[in-house]
Protein backbone atom coordinates (compact mmCIF):
# COMPACT_ATOMS: atom_id res chain seq x y z
CA UNK A 1 0.00 0.00 0.00
CA UNK A 2 1.31 3.37 -1.19
CA UNK A 3 2.13 6.20 1.62
CA UNK A 4 0.16 8.79 2.73
CA UNK A 5 0.55 11.69 -0.14
CA UNK A 6 1.15 8.22 -2.74
CA UNK A 7 -1.87 7.44 -1.62
CA UNK A 8 -3.60 10.53 -2.11
CA UNK A 9 -2.19 11.43 -5.37
CA UNK A 10 -3.08 8.33 -6.69
CA UNK A 11 -6.97 8.80 -5.94
CA UNK A 12 -6.26 12.08 -7.68
CA UNK A 13 -4.94 10.45 -10.53
CA UNK A 14 -7.81 7.53 -10.57
CA UNK A 15 -10.38 10.61 -10.40
CA UNK A 16 -8.88 12.65 -13.30
CA UNK A 17 -8.06 9.71 -15.26
CA UNK A 18 -12.05 8.55 -14.79
CA UNK A 19 -13.39 11.63 -15.46
CA UNK A 20 -11.42 11.94 -18.80
CA UNK A 21 -12.16 8.56 -20.06
CA UNK A 22 -16.45 9.65 -19.50
CA UNK A 23 -15.80 13.13 -20.89
CA UNK A 24 -13.85 11.50 -24.03
CA UNK A 25 -16.59 9.11 -24.81
CA UNK A 26 -19.32 11.96 -24.15
CA UNK A 27 -16.69 13.88 -26.93
CA UNK A 28 -16.67 10.86 -29.08
CA UNK A 29 -20.46 10.34 -29.68
CA UNK A 30 -20.80 14.28 -30.18
CA UNK A 31 -18.00 13.84 -32.88
CA UNK A 32 -19.71 10.80 -34.56
CA UNK A 33 -22.96 12.70 -34.36
CA UNK A 34 -21.54 15.49 -36.25
CA UNK A 35 -19.89 13.30 -38.69
CA UNK A 36 -16.53 13.23 -37.45
CA UNK A 37 -15.82 10.06 -37.68
CA UNK A 38 -12.16 9.93 -37.42
CA UNK A 39 -12.04 12.47 -34.11
CA UNK A 40 -14.31 10.19 -32.72
CA UNK A 41 -12.24 7.38 -32.98
CA UNK A 42 -9.14 9.43 -31.20
CA UNK A 43 -11.70 10.25 -28.87
CA UNK A 44 -12.72 6.27 -27.74
CA UNK A 45 -8.68 5.45 -28.17
CA UNK A 46 -7.82 7.86 -25.56
CA UNK A 47 -10.66 7.23 -23.26
CA UNK A 48 -9.43 3.49 -23.36
CA UNK A 49 -5.56 4.54 -22.58
CA UNK A 50 -7.33 6.87 -19.63
CA UNK A 51 -9.68 3.18 -18.65
CA UNK A 52 -5.79 1.33 -18.96
CA UNK A 53 -4.46 4.78 -16.28
CA UNK A 54 -7.70 4.10 -13.85
CA UNK A 55 -7.06 0.60 -13.66
CA UNK A 56 -3.72 0.71 -12.54
CA UNK A 57 -3.72 3.63 -10.04
CA UNK A 58 -6.59 1.20 -8.47
CA UNK A 59 -4.48 -1.48 -8.70
CA UNK A 60 -1.37 0.33 -6.65
CA UNK A 61 -4.06 1.93 -4.26
CA UNK A 62 -5.74 -2.23 -3.52
CA UNK A 63 -9.28 -1.26 -4.50
CA UNK A 64 -9.72 -4.05 -6.81
CA UNK A 65 -10.71 -7.19 -4.11
CA UNK A 66 -12.59 -10.34 -4.67
CA UNK A 67 -15.95 -10.75 -6.54
CA UNK A 68 -17.62 -10.93 -3.07
CA UNK A 69 -15.60 -7.36 -1.68
CA UNK A 70 -15.83 -6.01 -4.86
CA UNK A 71 -20.09 -6.75 -4.61
CA UNK A 72 -20.02 -5.35 -1.35
CA UNK A 73 -17.94 -1.80 -2.53
CA UNK A 74 -20.79 -1.62 -4.71
CA UNK A 75 -23.35 -2.19 -3.36
CA UNK A 76 -22.03 0.40 -0.80
CA UNK A 77 -21.10 3.31 -3.05
CA UNK A 78 -24.49 2.96 -4.69
CA UNK A 79 -26.02 3.15 -1.32
CA UNK A 80 -24.76 5.94 -0.98
CA UNK A 81 -25.40 7.83 -3.81
CA UNK A 82 -29.06 7.14 -3.30
CA UNK A 83 -29.08 7.76 0.29
CA UNK A 84 -27.28 10.38 0.39
CA UNK A 85 -25.52 12.23 -2.43
CA UNK A 86 -27.79 12.48 -4.57
CA UNK A 87 -30.75 13.50 -2.41
CA UNK A 88 -28.96 16.71 -1.32
CA UNK A 89 -27.57 17.56 -5.03
CA UNK A 90 -31.40 17.22 -6.04
CA UNK A 91 -32.77 19.82 -3.07
CA UNK A 92 -29.74 22.11 -4.06
CA UNK A 93 -31.39 21.94 -7.88
CA UNK A 94 -34.56 22.72 -7.03
CA UNK A 95 -33.14 25.65 -4.35
CA UNK A 96 -31.13 27.11 -7.19
CA UNK A 97 -34.56 26.87 -9.94
CA UNK A 98 -31.98 24.15 -11.79
CA UNK A 99 -34.92 22.28 -13.36
CA UNK A 100 -32.35 20.07 -16.24
CA UNK A 101 -29.71 19.11 -13.08
CA UNK A 102 -32.78 18.65 -11.09
CA UNK A 103 -34.23 16.09 -13.50
CA UNK A 104 -30.74 14.86 -14.01
CA UNK A 105 -30.21 13.99 -10.36
CA UNK A 106 -33.37 12.43 -10.38
CA UNK A 107 -32.99 10.17 -12.78
CA UNK A 108 -29.56 8.87 -11.57
CA UNK A 109 -30.90 8.29 -7.98
CA UNK A 110 -33.74 6.03 -8.97
CA UNK A 111 -31.38 4.04 -11.19
CA UNK A 112 -29.08 4.10 -8.52
CA UNK A 113 -31.45 1.88 -6.27
CA UNK A 114 -32.02 0.04 -8.94
CA UNK A 115 -28.22 -0.85 -9.17
CA UNK A 116 -27.60 -1.34 -5.73
CA UNK A 117 -30.43 -4.17 -5.72
CA UNK A 118 -28.48 -5.90 -8.66
CA UNK A 119 -25.75 -5.99 -7.12
CA UNK A 120 -27.42 -7.28 -3.63
CA UNK A 121 -28.92 -10.08 -6.00
CA UNK A 122 -25.98 -10.87 -8.01
CA UNK A 123 -24.03 -11.09 -4.23
CA UNK A 124 -27.14 -13.62 -2.88
CA UNK A 125 -26.89 -15.46 -5.94
CA UNK A 126 -23.25 -15.54 -6.70
CA UNK A 127 -22.23 -19.37 -6.77
CA UNK A 128 -25.78 -20.42 -8.45
CA UNK A 129 -25.76 -17.30 -11.29
CA UNK A 130 -27.26 -17.50 -14.30
CA UNK A 131 -26.88 -15.80 -17.14
CA UNK A 132 -29.06 -13.10 -17.42
CA UNK A 133 -29.26 -10.33 -20.22
CA UNK A 134 -29.12 -6.90 -18.97
CA UNK A 135 -30.43 -3.74 -21.07
CA UNK A 136 -29.56 -0.28 -19.89
CA UNK A 137 -31.80 2.42 -20.91
CA UNK A 138 -29.93 5.24 -22.71
CA UNK A 139 -31.83 8.44 -20.93
CA UNK A 140 -31.16 7.84 -17.53
CA UNK A 141 -29.26 4.75 -16.85
CA UNK A 142 -32.38 2.31 -15.72
CA UNK A 143 -30.82 -1.46 -16.31
CA UNK A 144 -33.70 -4.21 -16.68
CA UNK A 145 -33.51 -7.67 -16.63
CA UNK A 146 -34.19 -10.37 -19.47
CA UNK A 147 -35.41 -8.24 -21.55
CA UNK A 148 -35.84 -4.12 -22.16
CA UNK A 149 -39.39 -2.55 -20.58
CA UNK A 150 -41.78 -0.91 -23.56
CA UNK A 151 -41.27 1.95 -20.80
CA UNK A 152 -38.80 2.69 -19.21
CA UNK A 153 -40.12 3.17 -15.57
CA UNK A 154 -37.82 5.93 -14.20
CA UNK A 155 -37.96 7.91 -17.38
CA UNK A 156 -40.50 7.08 -19.58
CA UNK A 157 -38.06 6.62 -22.23
CA UNK A 158 -39.53 3.84 -24.93
CA UNK A 159 -37.81 0.53 -25.22
CA UNK A 160 -35.62 1.45 -28.55
CA UNK A 161 -33.68 3.36 -26.06
CA UNK A 162 -32.01 0.24 -24.44
CA UNK A 163 -29.48 -1.07 -25.48
CA UNK A 164 -28.24 -4.67 -24.45
CA UNK A 165 -24.87 -4.92 -22.76
CA UNK A 166 -22.55 -7.43 -24.25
Amino acid sequence: MAREKTKKNLEEAFCGESQANRKYLAFAKKADDEGNHQVGKLFRAVAEAETIHAHSHMRSLGMIGSTVENLDAAIAGETYEFTSMYPSFIEDAVMEGEKQSERSFHFANEAEKVHANLFRKARENLLSARDVDYFVCSVCGYIAEEEAPDTCPICGAKKEAFKLVE
